[in-house]
C-alpha cells in the first residue's frame, strides 16, 4: 500500500514522479497518502519563485529604461536593442500579473528596491558615474507598465 512515508521517500528519489503521484492522489481524493510537509514547501516555493521572477523582470526593465533615458552616448548604438528588451520585459510582467493578479501589490511594494538595484547594477556593469542616474526613480509603476511609455 502507498503511504505518505512512501511518498516522502519518492520526493527525495524522483521529484518529477513525486509531482505526478501527488497530482494523482489529489485528483483521487487520497489526502491521507499525501506528503503534506513537502507539498506545503513546494507550494510556498512556487509563490516565492513568482515574486522573484517579477522582481528580476522589473529590474531588467528599469535598467533599460534608465539607459535609454540617461545614457545618451550609447543610445544611438542601442536604439533597437534597449526598446526591444523594454517591450519584452513589459509583456512578461503583464503575463505574470494576469496569471497572478495579487502580484500587483508585490509590484508596488518592491518597486523602489528594484529601482535601486537596477540603478546600482547598471552603474556597476558599465562602470558609469553614479550621478548619471537619479537616486530616486524618475518613473512611476504606471509608466513602467505603460506600453506607450518610452523615455
Amino acid at each position: 500500500m502507498f503511504t505518505s512515508e512512501t511518498n516522502k521517500t519518492l520526493y527525495e528519489q524522483d521529484f518529477y514522479l513525486w509531482i505526478q503521484t501527488t497530482v494523482k492522489l489529489l485528483q483521487e481524493g487520497k489526502l491521507e497518502q499525501l506528503d503534506i510537509a513537502n507539498l506545503i514547501e513546494e507550494i510556498d516555493s512556487m509563490g516565492r519563485s513568482e515574486k522573484k521572477e517579477l522582481k528580476n523582470r522589473l529590474i531588467i526593465l528599469i535598467e533599460h529604461l534608465l539607459k535609454l533615458q540617461y545614457w545618451i552616448e550609447e543610445k544611438e548604438c542601442n536604439a533597437r536593442g534597449w526598446p526591444n528588451t523594454i517591450v519584452e520585459q513589459r509583456r512578461q510582467i503583464i503575463y505574470l500579473l494576469e496569471d497572478s493578479p495579487s502580484l500587483k501589490s508585490v509590484l508596488d511594494n518592491v518597486f523602489l528596491d528594484c529601482y535601486t538595484d537596477a540603478r546600482n547594477d547598471t552603474i556597476r556593469k558599465y562602470r558609469l558615474p553614479s550621478e548619471l542616474f537619479p537616486q530616486e526613480s524618475p518613473f512611476s509603476v504606471a509608466q513602467i507598465l505603460d506600453a506607450d511609455f518610452i523615455p
